[in-house]
Formats: C-alpha cells, structure tokens, sequence
C-alpha cells in the first residue's frame, strides 16, 4: 500500500464528499458556545441546547454570566453533563470579553480556562478566531490510522504532524477537518485504541 500525502487525501475527500463549510453557527460566539457543548456529545443534542439559549435571547456573553447556573443548566440541558457545561460557559464567557484575537499567547489563554483542553481550544482559535491552529479530534487520530499516517500518543504531535505538511491556511485547515468528520461518519472506523 501506498502511503498518500494529507494534501493529496484532503483532494481526494474534497472531490468525493464536496466542501462542507463549517462552523454551522451565526457569530464567532456561537462558535465558542457550540464548541464547549458538543465536547462528549453529538451536534444534533447541540443544536437543541443552542436553539434554547437564542429562544430566549441568552446567546451572549452577558447574558450567561449574569445568567443564574440554574436557568443555564436548564437550557443546556440536551448536551449533556450541564452542569459542568454551565460551569465552562460561564468561564468561558468571561474569557470571551477578556481576549481579542489580538491577545498574546491566545491558545494557552483558552486553555487555562476551566474545562478547556486542546481540541476544545484549538476549535475555537480555528472556526471563532479564524487562526490557524488544526484541530485534533477521535476522527483526525482513526482517519491517520486509517491511512498509516502517523501514530502517536500526543495532541500536539498530531496537530504538529498536520500543520509541518499543509499550507498554513485557515480555510484549508477548517475545510480539511470538517471532510475528516465527514469521511468519520460515513467510514464508522474505529481505531483499535476505541472501546
């Protein structure tokens, strides 16, 4: 077998599956918000959560600080674990009025927020901040698997692996991560590290 380049996959995904355009959301906020919730759940129990925070008026920074943790757990309730969640958004919304995409050192602010790790920050830097930073999900490390990329045990090694052989591109990498998720959902491969 053959060993592809990961521009010559993302070609060959892009031609097969088409652009996915992701993030689907209306403001970089929601990015944020959307990427807090879907960590351990799918987007379909996201939506949910985010269609009851825009019904009532409360998909805002503001409006989930002053927000009691109750009333916010009660509207994020279909993405599950809501009240961690509560608790992340909370943090995280106040690291959203503290940072610009100007700040010095924007990922390590992310991830000194409670709750948010290097995938959860590195999509919010992609898909809210426009920077480009390759996100690293269960998808990216089966879909390497898959093709005998690479393996390791690290984050960063994977998002290093990726980022030291594409072009440094912010539409590229979103494009590319969403056909990763495309071609996980339509594959259902696991890798052998998966329960």
């Amino acid at each position: 077998m053959i060993r592809m380049k990961p521009l010559t996959l993302y070609d060959r995904m892009l031609a097969e599956y088409g652009p996915q355009r992701w993030w689907p959301a209306d403001s970089p906020y929601e990015v944020m918000v959307g990427a807090i919730l879907t960590q351990n759940t799918n987007w379909r129990n996201v939506e949910k959560a985010i269609a009851n925070l825009k019904a009532t008026g409360c998909l805002s920074p503001e409006a989930i600080m002053e927000m009691k943790k109750t009333g916010l757990e009660t509207l994020i309730r279909p993405s599950g674990f809501y009240r961690q969640k509560a608790e992340r958004l909370k943090l995280a919304s106040e690291k959203w009025v503290e940072v610009t995409s100007n700040t010095p050192d924007l990922r390590n602010e992310w991830l000194s927020v409670k709750g948010i790790g290097e995938e959860t920050a590195d999509s919010i830097l992609l898909y809210a901040f426009d920077l480009p930073y390759f996100v690293i999900d269960a998808y990216t490390r089966r879909f390497c698997a898959h093709h005998r990329l690479c393996r390791f045990d690290d984050y960063e090694d994977y998002r290093c692996y990726f980022e030291s052989r594409l072009p440094r591109s912010v539409p590229l990498y979103k494009e590319y991560h969403a056909l990763i998720v495309e071609w996980g959902k339509r594959n259902k491969i696991r890798s052998p590290r998966d329960p």
